[in-house]
Order: C-alpha cells, then structure tokens, then sequence
C-alpha cells in the first residue's frame, strides 16, 4: 500500500503529480511505501531513511502495476517499468540519496 497526501489511483501524491510520477519508495525505518519524501515526513515523526542498494527486498512500487523492485532492479530499468512499461519520471535521479544509499 502506497501511503501519502492526496494520492490518486496510482499513487502520485500532491508534491509530485505529472503523468511520470508513479514511483512509491520504502523507508528504511518504518518498513512503508510512500509517494514520495516529502510526504513522509510530514505524516511521521522520523525522517525518511534510504534503502541499502545491495538490500534484496523490494524497494519501490510502481503505482500503476504495483509491481515491486529492488533498488538495483529499479535503477536499471531506465525510467520504465519493467513490468506495465508506464514511464517514470526522469527528475527522480536528481533525489537518489535520498532514497538509496
């Protein structure tokens, strides 16, 4: 379950809601889904904490299949979904360490 502030059907949240923004990341610390850090940190009393790249649990969503990646699986789907194909957004590389370290 994707969790975060005024989701649509396929998980974009307020913050980030273009067409691409369908990616749903883990926290490290809470073990959830949220659309995106910053909504995170405004529903928890913790800051959103990075996923390990080399963790082998699923580390990301895609709202619009929810088909789950690991942080590796993600990065080296180029923007795609590997399952559905739905494009993400290409800006998320600009916030990498915030989601993986």
């Amino acid at each position: 379950m994707i969790k975060g502030i005024g989701l649509d059907d396929e998980g974009r949240c307020r913050h980030w809601h273009s067409f691409h923004d369908v990616v749903a990341n883990r926290c490290a610390q809470c073990d959830e889904f949220y659309a995106c850090y910053q909504c995170h940190d405004t529903m928890v009393t913790h800051h959103f904490c990075p996923m390990l790249l080399t963790d082998e649990r699923v580390a990301v969503l895609c709202g619009a299949c929810h088909f789950g990646m690991t942080g590796q699986m993600y990065l080296k789907a180029n923007y795609y979904c590997p399952k559905c194909h739905h494009p993400f957004n290409n800006q998320c590389a600009r916030h990498i360490e915030i989601y993986f370290s």
